[in-house]
């Protein structure tokens, strides 16, 4: 029970639901008061705490404060839902009439009118696209007239993703010009389809990809709404069976091997486990314990000291396990209960049989040490060669990350396909692939060469056949960078002196790749085994 400090005041409890600003420090350390919701509300020696999320915030940043940090003077209570009739006695929604029903559907579909048209919409030929003069100076980019025919769209379609914030700021007096066609011929903008909707109705491990959520990005929206169900396994949370119990962190602190880690999300590990100060995990096959000393005890029996599976892939300390969920399904199981910890967009799934785990490990006198992950499905009918995708928080920032994107996308070539993350991402992963994309292709348009004296030519379908990118993320990423514009009737990229300096600085910073030699990988077909 809380007062609000003015004299003859009735006493004010603080219920689930109540928002108000909540202390707390910021990045550089100063104090702020954002709005936060109370999700929870326990006492733990006499004093009440509460468990708050900060509106606007990544849950992540979820904690539990004391009544001292609270604005009391800004509490705002929860609103009450109205009532509404109930239909034969009984509680549920008001009865609708048939009008209404109509009324409703017509709008949400119908969009506004647009201006009458002037006359039939004839098919337009294909146009070839001829290669401009290379030059160091160019007139303003003309606005992308719309084209025609969505024949010609099959190979390379555009989207028109609406353009984000330019982290790079061009000049026109210093820019080089390599033509892009999409195998000689103009493409019309077609807009993504939408994905659709994974089963999310189970318990079973997770896991970016790998974050990639409904949010921050054009590319992921349209990906992001579950619309059908369908039979292959898939990590997505549909968020239909979030609740108060798994909006909250349940785990305090985890041990795994020399780290302690301090988990951002909730993770179904067994409710007799989530009272505990620390929760220890055998770095090696992951098997949760209640105590130090049941650690202590299981690694004097267990004999792993590396992950189940095949090594696939070895450079100096860097090595990479593949694990069959069928075969190794107490493993996978255990990994993804991990992994949930730090990824929230994905749903856990205890049927770990149509997937595949890659781990990526750094080996030592003691053994090889988890550092990140990613999964994939055995057989995806969307192109996905990530499900999820993770690098524990002891080894963020520092390229490990991209370590593994660019790990998938040679599976991806030596298999022979373009592939593409499963959407959507978290927003960590969504950074993540943004910019090895752009590093990437950014990396073979510096590359190209004239020929026999004219400006180098490139289409997407040969950026999406050299990097196994699906086109799609290629597309997406050129106008992420701003690179595509319209000149003198065909698309161009431009490369400023600005763009081909930042990404010049952020190749020397990149010290870890992959070597494709040191890849020893057979690419399996899953749709000829009955049941893997």
């Amino acid at each position: 029970m809380l007062y609000r400090g003015y004299p003859q005041c009735e006493p004010v409890e603080i219920v689930e639901g109540c928002r108000l600003p909540v202390l707390r420090k910021n990045q550089e350390h100063e104090d702020e008061w954002p709005l936060a919701e109370i999700l929870s509300v326990k006492e733990v020696s006499l004093r009440k705490l509460y468990y708050v999320h900060y509106i606007d915030f990544n849950k992540r940043l979820d904690e539990w404060v004391t009544g001292d940090r609270l604005d009391m003077k800004k509490l705002q209570f929860p609103k009450k839902e109205a009532k509404t009739p109930t239909k034969n006695g009984l509680p549920g929604s008001r009865p609708s009439s048939p009008e209404r029903e109509v009324r409703k559907s017509l709008d949400l579909n119908v969009q506004p009118a647009t201006a009458p048209s002037r006359g039939k919409t004839l098919p337009t030929p294909k146009r070839k696209v001829e290669a401009v003069p290379l030059a160091t100076q160019v007139s303003p980019a003309t606005p992308v007239p719309s084209l025609p025919s969505s024949a010609e769209a099959t190979q390379a379609s555009v989207f028109p993703a609406v353009r984000e914030t330019n982290t790079f700021k061009s000049r026109e007096d210093h820019e080089q010009l390599a033509s892009l066609t999409t195998n000689g011929t103009a493409r019309r903008l077609v807009p993504s389809q939408p994905g659709r909707k994974r089963k999310a109705n189970c318990g079973g491990p997770d896991e970016s990809h790998v974050d990639i959520v409904n949010h921050q990005d054009s590319q992921d929206s349209s990906d992001g709404i579950p619309t059908a169900p369908r039979m292959t396994g898939s990590l997505v949370s549909d968020r239909s069976h979030d609740d108060i119990v798994t909006r909250m962190k349940n785990i305090e602190c985890i041990e795994l091997g020399r780290h302690r880690l301090k988990p951002w999300y909730f993770s179904p590990y067994p409710q007799e486990l989530t009272t505990l100060p620390i929760l220890y995990l055998c770095e090696f096959c992951l098997k949760y314990l209640k105590s130090l000393k049941c650690l202590q005890r299981h690694l004097t029996k267990c004999n792993l000291r590396h992950p189940p599976g095949n090594e696939i892939y070895r450079k100096g300390t860097i090595s990479f396990f593949e694990i069959d969920g069928r075969k190794n399904k107490t493993y996978s199981q255990n990994l993804c209960l991990l992994a949930k910890c730090f990824l929230d967009h994905k749903t856990l799934y205890y049927d770990t049989d149509p997937f595949l785990f890659y781990v990526m490990t750094e080996y030592d006198s003691k053994g090889f040490h988890i550092v990140g992950y990613f999964s994939k499905e055995k057989e995806s009918t969307e192109d996905y060669n990530v499900a999820c995708i993770l690098t524990l928080p002891p080894y963020q920032r520092r390229g490990y990350g991209k370590l593994l994107i660019e790990f998938s996308y040679e599976l991806s070539k030596v298999e022979g396909k373009t592939g593409t993350p499963e959407k959507p991402l978290s927003d960590l992963g969504l950074l993540s692939y943004r910019s090895y994309w752009s590093q990437t292709i950014l990396e073979i348009l510096m590359d190209l060469k004239p020929d026999n004296g004219e400006r180098p030519q490139i289409t997407i379908n040969e950026i999406s056949e050299i990097t196994s990118v699906k086109k799609e993320d290629v597309i997406s990423t050129l106008q992420y960078l701003n690179l595509i514009n319209y000149y003198k009737g065909q698309y161009i990229l431009t490369l400023s002196e600005d763009i081909v300096d930042g990404h010049e600085r952020a190749m020397q910073k990149r010290h870890l790749r992959i070597d494709p030699k040191c890849l020893h990988f057979t690419p399996k077909d899953w749709s000829k085994r009955g049941k893997w």
